[in-house]
C-alpha cells in the first residue's frame, strides 16, 4: 500500500470515528484529506468505493444510515461501539510486542494529517467526539528525516543529505541507495549503500541534518536479496563504543529545574548579561540528551560537547525554520 492511500485511510477511519452523524459521500470528499486530488467525480467515487472495500476488509465495521427521514441519501459512520475492542490480557511479551508496533504512527506524515482532518470535521459544523484523538496514541517521535527517506526507499531512489558523525559537530554530504528504515533501542536507522564508500552502512535518523534530496530515478535502488537490516543495524551499533561523557551546561537562574537534578552545580557564569549557574551533567549518548535540552530554549546553553553543543542548535533552528515557515 502505498503512503499517500495508507494515510488517506487513517483520515477516513479517523473521520468516521469522530462523528455521531452519517457522513455523505460528498461531505467525506469536501472534509477527509487526499479524496480533494481526484481529478473527476467519477475517479473520487472509485478511490472511495476501493477505501471502503479496505477498510472492510480489514475488519473495520462500516455503518450505514441516514441520520433523519427526510435525507434522500445514505451515509457512512463507524460506530465506537463496533470498533472498539473488549478486555484483553496480553502476556508480557504480547505486550512488548504490541507497545513497539504503535510507535509508528508517531510519524509526522500521518499524526499531521490525522490532526488536519479532526479539525476539518468540526469547521464543518459536525458534532465531533472530544475522545477520537486518543484513538491513535503518539508513543515515539520520528525524526524529519524519516518520511522522506521511507518515501525513497519505496520509491526505490537514491538519496543525498548531510551527516553528523557520533562525537563530532562535523556535518558530510553523503550519498545512499537506501534500502529501508528501521528502529532499534527507540532510535531509528537507515540502512543501505553508501556510494562514497562504496559499502553498506547504517545511518542515524537523529544525525541527518537538513533536507533529505532525491536523486537519480525512481527505481534504480534494489534490496539484495537475503539482507537482514536490522541485523546490520545491531551488529554496528552494538560495536559502538559508548563512554560516559560528561556535559557542561549553563542554566538560568530559577530556571529549568529539571536540567539542575540530573547534574551537579559546578560554578556560576554570565550569558548575554544574565546570571546563571554552571552545571555538569555525565551522559551515555550526549546526542540523545539533545530533545530535552532543546526543550529548555535560551534558558540552557551548552558548552561542551561540542556534539551535544549542534545537536540543540540544529533542534532549534528547525523550529524557527517551521515557525517562519507557517507565516
Amino acid at each position: 500500500m502505498s503512503t499517500a492511500r495508507a494515510e488517506r485511510l487513517v483520515n477516513l477511519v479517523l473521520a468516521l470515528l469522530s462523528t455521531r452523524q452519517y457522513l455523505t459521500a460528498e461531505r467525506i470528499r469536501g472534509i477527509v484529506p487526499g479524496y480533494g486530488d481526484a481529478a473527476s467525480d467519477e475517479a473520487y467515487f472509485r478511490m472511495f468505493e476501493r477505501d471502503k472495500t479496505e477498510l472492510r476488509e480489514l475488519g473495520i465495521p462500516l455503518e450505514t444510515g441516514r441520520n433523519s427521514a427526510f435525507d434522500a441519501i445514505e451515509g457512512y459512520r463507524i460506530a465506537r461501539r463496533d470498533y472498539e475492542l473488549g478486555e484483553i490480557d496480553l502476556a508480557p511479551d504480547e505486550a512488548a510486542a504490541v507497545a513497539l508496533a504503535s510507535r509508528l504512527w508517531d510519524s509526522p506524515e500521518l499524526t499531521g494529517q490525522a490532526q488536519g482532518a479532526l479539525v476539518k470535521l468540526r469547521a464543518a459544523g459536525l458534532e465531533v467526539d472530544d475522545q477520537a484523538p486518543t484513538v491513535v496514541e503518539p508513543r515515539v517521535r520520528a525524526e524529519p528525516a524519516f518520511g522522506p527517506l521511507l518515501a525513497a526507499v519505496q520509491n526505490g531512489q537514491a538519496v543525498r543529505f548531510e551527516y553528523r558523525r557520533s562525537g563530532s559537530p562535523e556535518r558530510m554530504m553523503r550519498t545512499l541507495e537506501p534500502w529501508g528504515v528501521v528502529s532499534w533501542r527507540a532510535r531509528w536507522y537507515v540502512v543501505g549503500h553508501d556510494r562514497d564508500r562504496g559499502a553498506t552502512r547504517c545511518f542515524r535518523l537523529s544525525r541527518v541534518t537538513g533536507q533529505v534530496r532525491a536523486v537519480g530515478k525512481p527505481g534504480e535502488v534494489r534490496r539484495p536479496e537475503g539482507v537482514n537490516l536490522l541485523k546490520l543495524v545491531t551488529s554496528t551499533v552494538d560495536s559502538e563504543p559508548a563512554p560516559v561523557t560528561v556535559a557542561r551546561l549553563w542554566v538560568a537562574d530559577g530556571r529549568a529545574a529539571g536540567v539542575r537534578r540530573r547534574g551537579t552545580v559546578v560554578g556560576r557564569a554570565t550569558v548575554d548579561g544574565e546570571e546563571g549557574d554552571l552545571v555538569e551533567i555525565g551522559l551515555l549518548y550526549p546526542e540523545s540528551a539533545a530533545d530535552w535540552i532543546s526543550a529548555q530554549g535560551p534558558d540552557v546553553v551548552v558548552f561542551e560537547p561540542d556534539v551535544l553543543a549542534k545537536s540543540v542548535q540544529d533542534r532549534l533552528e528547525a523550529v524557527v525554520a517551521r515557525q517562519g515557515s507557517a507565516r
